[in-house]
């Protein structure tokens, strides 16, 4: 009767250390989607975008006209510092194979310097618009950023390719080339800029609250 009755305590304390891990690993659970949520560096939805954007250049699209460079300006402007210079550049280099193999043309070459340049100068023109909503300054950013990469990747152009005298005649003749390019660039620069940060300023207020952007001016 005694070994019966010594049995019974150990049973009823070996069910609330069960119940107690239980609710430790519940706690545990929560403590850790709790810290997930609260996570200032933890932004889904720029995050999200940011990977849609690169996903969209991959459609079928009018030369110079795709989201990478508006992708880039956003991923500065929304994405915490680090991100907003490692993502933008990884999912480039993610799908740069997949879209060369569309155009019959190598993924990689030193010509892609120039271009990962300018995306990271996009980024930090992104980074001056952290604290804002302004339409009109992140449209006035969207123009400076179609200018720096007209640049920066007709420079790249000129100096990689064979297409134009290695002289200053040859880079301006390079330059008035590509002007018509321009307006594409410009113009999905501004649309896609637009559907970004605009897509971002709406899900902030419905459901990423905690994504809203605290502005200054």
């Amino acid at each position: 009767m005694r070994s019966s009755n010594r049995a019974r305590p150990r049973f009823r304390g070996s069910a609330s250390w069960r119940s107690l891990f239980s609710c430790d690993a519940v706690s545990r659970e929560r403590s850790i989607i709790q810290l997930m949520t609260q996570n200032s560096n933890w932004r889904p939805v720029a995050l999200s975008l940011t990977v849609l954007g690169a996903i969209v250049r991959l459609l079928p699209h009018p030369p110079n006209f795709a989201p990478v460079g508006a992708t880039s300006l956003f991923a500065g402007a929304r994405l915490p510092v680090w991100q907003a210079y490692l993502v933008p550049l990884a999912l480039m280099a993610i799908t740069d194979p997949i879209a060369a193999s569309f155009y019959h043309v190598p993924a990689y070459s030193p010509y892609q310097l120039f271009v990962y340049g300018s995306f990271l100068i996009a980024v930090w023109l992104g980074r001056r618009l952290r604290g804002t909503e302004s339409v009109l300054k992140i449209a006035s950013m969207s123009v400076i950023n179609s200018m720096q990469f007209f640049l920066i990747s007709n420079f790249g152009s000129w100096l990689w390719f064979q297409g134009y005298p290695k002289t200053a005649a040859g880079l301006s003749a390079s330059y008035n080339a590509a002007i018509p390019f321009f307006g594409r660039t410009l113009a999905s620069d501004l649309i896609y800029t637009g559907i970004l940060f605009g897509l971002h300023a709406w899900l902030s207020r419905t459901i990423a609250a905690r994504e809203r952007v605290a502005t200054t001016a």
